[in-house]
């Protein structure tokens, strides 16, 4: 999301060296971040599972929906505190990783690693793409941001039928549209340097590019995961 004015009257054109930098920052933040969230997979799956597997369902629900407070509480506090946004964005790392431990136990590495390296091709690729089209993408985030509130309620609608062939064709849905974000957001994160960098907190844009990045990788990566074990046991 785009919580910046169009205003002419505010812009601020940065140098290119300036914009790459905070790019390089966005895109190493983010890395880190998705670090995070394998360290935290490796030693929960490898030290914690048998105390983990007996948390409560209702515990679960709390842990699943934390992290989308968090995402709230990053894109409204890192422009103005950076540190505490830099905070936030790692815990909500690990608490996905945490996550990942159990969904990791129905899926055997190598379809873990095939879906990560693919998802890495996928966002490296589009990330490129993104950043060095001249195409604006401006149109992409308002299509994609309707398609993915549909998305998301027909994903939950399908949560209570539990179809597993709706499932499998979601998944690819899933896929296209966060494939899309990431093309969108890298060229985004780039317009926002180049306009507002000086005029509130570099950090704080980082931040908040990197968690866009950050929650593109990860949903493509568990969506892949999802169409590659699903397509074995078809």
């Amino acid at each position: 999301m785009d919580n910046f004015s169009n205003n002419p009257e505010r812009r601020q054109v940065q140098d290119i060296s300036t914009v790459n930098r905070l790019l390089t920052k966005t895109y190493s933040l983010m890395i880190l971040a998705v670090l995070i969230s394998a360290v935290t997979a490796f030693f929960t799956t490898n030290l914690l599972a048998s105390n983990a597997l007996r948390i409560s369902s209702t515990a679960y629900w709390i842990i699943a929906i934390v992290p989308i407070f968090l995402c709230l509480g990053i894109s409204f506090k890192a422009a103005m505190n950076p540190t505490l946004g830099f905070i936030l964005l790692f815990i909500l790392s690990a608490i996905y990783g945490f996550e990942f431990a159990f969904i990791a136990g129905y899926f055997t590495a190598a379809k873990i690693s095939l879906a990560f390296i693919s998802a890495a091709a996928v966002f490296g690729g589009m990330a490129l793409f993104g950043s060095m089209t001249k195409r604006d993408l401006s149109n992409w985030g308002a299509y994609l941001g309707a398609a993915l509130i549909g998305f998301i309620v027909a994903w939950v609608v399908n949560l209570f039928l539990k179809s597993s062939a709706v499932t499998y064709i979601f998944s690819f849905i899933g896929v296209i549209i966060f494939t899309g974000l990431v093309a969108y957001d890298a060229q985004n994160a780039k317009k926002i340097f180049m306009t507002y960098g000086g005029q509130v907190s570099d950090n704080g844009l980082v931040i908040m590019s990197a968690l866009n990045m950050y929650l593109d990788f990860i949903n493509i990566f568990m969506f892949l995961l999802q169409i590659f074990g699903m397509s074995d046991n078809r």
